[in-house]
Order: structure tokens, then C-alpha cells, then sequence
């Protein structure tokens, strides 16, 4: 149990950056081997297979981002049930989500293998680098079970306190994949495919190191008895992740509507957007982090009943998003064209452009990223505090400014128009999650009065 945290009690920064650091560090060794499939597929096989991961992007994520959705929702019942000391709910809660996770899995790849192809083609993907996107996309698919896997293993460690798990799982796989990357890709020739491959290996690997950790923790000693098919309690399993994994889903069609707009302003725009959006991936990886560590910190407490502490950790946040959100912009602006350039081989006749392309859609990202970071902030005490719904709704209002924007800000501001995409998609749901929680921080605080508080 040492590498359990009890958010419960004691200051609640410390608690909220300590058990983030991790995480973060974890979320940027994830996003490091992300960047490497980029450079390495970019550098070994050049812009047009540079082109076709990116045009994958939104249609990839969508069911795999699904996937990470359930798996998040189901860890708020791990959180709430390991604050209220209920160890055998616990086992039980863990048990039923790796009998739902299991089943969702196979659904879920089902409906990617069968969707890839009519996608690629609704979102008017160019046909020079259809094949490859097709080839990346249908691997990727094939191991969304291992990525099921590891996201719910990982959910269920981050609900018990231990964020160094996940990044020790990482660090692991971002070795793996880098390896992987340089040997299927630069020695063995495989194209894409083969950054596909060590990625959905290196997923592999990360889940294999939390398994053999739970395995150990006394709290997650799972036996027969536990698998027995609980019904109500994989209804509310049901209801707590789908949200999510719908909240995911409607963030991913916006993206793919942006891609089809994108599709249309060529393979230069397309291969810019990926290197940026790579980029884009390490500079979330604080905010990523920490709202994992606010939905832990905020299941647990809600499972205590101790409000007193929800308040305040949220105020941390708050502070602690703008300051990290400011520092991240200013850094990554100053030093964002040199790792731009590291995706495109100087031998290209066209880098230049490709450069300059992703440099403009990375600077205006660095300009609005307090709001990205308070979006997290803000959702993931939701999820925490069991209302997973407005979450959801959150990803609705993601959609809607993602699709308005991309469809009307191209036609009045020319091509530059669709870099405001993201920007204005952050924009919208962040302003309802701050309403959203604040009313359900209210609603919490009338419940503490009239005696209910600490039930989820």
C-alpha cells in the first residue's frame, strides 16, 4: 500500500502538485514518443507519410479517446470508494470495470475496422496519402484492447493516489517505443505501419508494469467471488463513464470536421497541423496531469465528505493552471520553430512552408493556453464529484465552436481562419464548465447542510 495517497488530509496543493508531478512527467513521456513517431515518419519517409498520420488524427482518436473515456469514468468509483475506506467496494467496483472494459473493447474495435475506410473517405482525405492513412489507422485499431487496458489500469492506480505507477509505466514504454520507432521504421522499412506498430507495443508494455503492480497492492486483491456479475453497480459504472467516453466522442467528430476543412487546403496544411498538433501534445501534459490528480482529489474528498477541502482544492487549481498555462505558452513560443523543424527533412523543397505553417497555428495555441488549462481544471473536478454529465455537455459545446469556427472563420479570414479551431473550442466549454461547477459546488454545499453530504 506505499505507493497508495491518501488525499483526504493535509495541504491541498502540496497534495495536488505532488501526486501531478508524476503524472505529468508520465504524460510527456507519452507525448515524447509521440513526437518521435512524428519526427521519425517525417524524417525516414518523408512529408506525404507525414501528412497521412496526421490526417488519422481525429478519426483514430475518436474511439480510442472512447475508450480512454470509459475507462476514466469508471477509476471515479475506484476514487470515491477508497475515500470512504469501502475496500471491498473497491474490489468489487475494479472487478465489474474490467468485465464492462473488456466487453467495450471488443465493440470498439468492431466499429473502428468497420468505420476507418468510410470515414477517411466522408472527410475527403487526398488520395495520395490515403493508403497510408488507411494502413495506420486499421493497426491502431487492432490494439485498442491494449490500449483499453493500460488507460483503465492506469485510472484505477491514479484513484488510489499512486501516480508514480504511471509514470515508471511510461518512462518504460516511451523507451520501448522510441527503439521500436528507429527499428521498424528506419531498419526494417516498414512506413508507417511501423510507428503504428511499436505504438500500440509500447501501450503493451505500460499496461504489463501496472498490472504487476496491482497485483501486489493488498487493496486490489481481486478474487473469484469479485467477478460475479453485479448488474446495478455495472449500471452505475455505465452511467459514470459513458458520459465521458461520449464527451470524447463529440471532441473528436469537431476535430474531423476541422480535418475535412483541412483536407481541402492540401497536404502542406496537413503535414504543419500534425508536427503543431505533437507539439500541442506536450504542452497539455501539465494540464493533463493535473486533472487527473483534481479527480482523485476530489473523488476522494467527496467519498470523506469533507467539502471544506473541495473548495479550497479547487482555488489551488485555479492558480495553479494560470501560472504553469503562462510559463508553458512563453517557453514553447521562444523555442517552437526550432522543434518544428526537426519533423521535416531540410531536403524538402517545401519545409519551409511546412515550418512557417505549423509555427503560426502553435504561436496562437501558446496565446490561449490559460484557457485549455482552466478547461481541465474545471472538468475534471466535475468528474471527480460524480457529474460526469456536464462533462459531457462540455464536449458538446467543444463541438459546436470547434465546427462553427472551422467552417465560418476560413471563409471570412482566409486560410489562417481555421488555426482559431482549438482556441474557440476551448473557449466555449470552458466557459460552461466554470458555470457547471460552481453550480454543482453550490448544489454540494446545500446537500452538507441538510445532512447528506459524503454520498457520491
Amino acid at each position: 500500500m506505499q505507493r497508495v495517497k491518501d488525499m483526504t488530509s493535509g495541504r491541498p496543493l502540496k497534495l495536488i502538485v505532488t501526486f501531478a508531478l508524476p503524472l505529468m512527467l508520465g504524460n510527456m513521456g507519452q507525448q515524447l514518443y509521440m513526437v518521435v513517431d512524428g519526427i521519425v515518419v517525417g524524417q525516414g519517409v518523408g512529408v506525404d507519410a507525414l501528412a497521412a498520420l496526421g490526417a488519422t488524427d481525429w478519426t483514430c482518436w475518436m474511439l480510442l479517446w472512447m475508450a480512454q473515456g470509459f475507462a476514466q469514468g469508471f477509476s471515479v468509483l475506484a476514487a470515491q470508494r477508497f475515500g470512504a475506506g469501502d475496500l471491498q467496494g473497491l474490489r468489487r467496483g475494479v472487478a465489474m470495470s474490467v468485465v464492462l472494459g473488456l466487453g467495450l473493447s471488443v465493440v470498439l474495435t468492431a466499429l473502428g475496422l468497420g468505420l476507418a475506410r468510410p470515414l477517411l473517405t466522408l472527410l475527403g482525405t487526398p488520395e495520395d496519402i490515403f493508403p497510408g492513412a488507411m494502413e495506420y489507422i486499421t493497426t491502431m485499431f487492432w490494439g485498442m484492447t491494449v490500449v483499453f487496458a493500460y488507460n483503465l489500469a492506469g485510472g484505477i492506480l491514479r484513484a488510489l493516489g499512486d501516480g508514480k505507477t504511471p509514470l515508471y509505466a511510461m518512462a518504460v514504454a516511451a523507451g520501448t517505443n522510441i527503439a521500436l520507432d528507429l527499428l521498424f521504421v528506419m531498419v526494417f522499412h516498414w512506413g508507417i505501419v511501423g510507428a503504428a506498430v511499436a505504438t500500440v507495443l509500447a501501450q503493451g508494455v505500460s499496461f504489463l508494469y501496472c498490472l504487476l503492480v496491482m497485483r501486489r497492492m493488498p487493496a486490489l486483491g481481486l478474487k473469484k467471488a469479485d467477478f460475479a456479475l453485479d448488474w446495478p453497480l455495472l449500471g452505475r459504472l455505465w452511467r459514470l463513464g459513458l458520459p465521458v467516453a461520449l464527451q470524447n466522442a463529440f471532441i473528436a467528430v469537431g476535430g474531423m470536421v476541422v480535418q475535412s476543412v483541412l483536407n481541402g487546403l492540401g497536404f502542406l496544411y496537413i503535414a504543419g497541423f500534425t508536427a503543431t498538433n505533437k507539439i500541442y501534445g506536450l504542452m497539455e501534459s501539465a494540464a493533463i496531469a493535473f486533472g487527473y490528480s483534481m479527480t482523485t482529489y476530489m473523488g476522494q474528498n467527496l467519498g470523506a465528505g469533507r467539502h471544506d477541502r473541495i473548495r479550497e482544492g479547487m482555488r489551488c487549481m485555479v492558480k495553479l493552471s494560470i501560472v504553469v498555462a503562462v510559463g508553458t505558452g512563453i517557453l514553447v513560443s521562444l523555442a517552437g520553430r526550432p522543434i518544428l523543424s526537426l519533423f521535416v527533412s531540410s531536403t524538402e523543397a517545401n519545409a519551409g512552408q511546412v515550418v512557417d505553417i505549423a509555427f503560426q497555428y502553435l504561436f496562437i495555441m501558446c496565446c490561449n493556453l490559460i484557457v485549455l488549462y482552466l478547461l481541465h481544471a474545471y472538468r475534471s473536478a466535475l468528474q471527480g464529484l460524480g457529474n460526469t454529465t456536464a462533462a459531457m455537455v462540455s464536449g458538446v459545446m467543444e463541438f459546436i465552436c470547434r465546427v462553427g469556427t472551422a467552417l465560418i472563420l476560413p471563409r471570412l479570414m482566409g486560410d489562417f481562419g481555421i488555426f482559431f479551431a482549438e482556441p474557440m473550442a476551448w473557449l466555449g466549454a470552458a466557459v460552461f464548465l466554470f458555470f457547471a461547477y460552481y453550480k454543482e459546488a453550490r448544489s454540494l454545499r446545500e446537500r452538507a447542510v441538510g445532512g447528506i453530504g459524503g454520498q457520491a
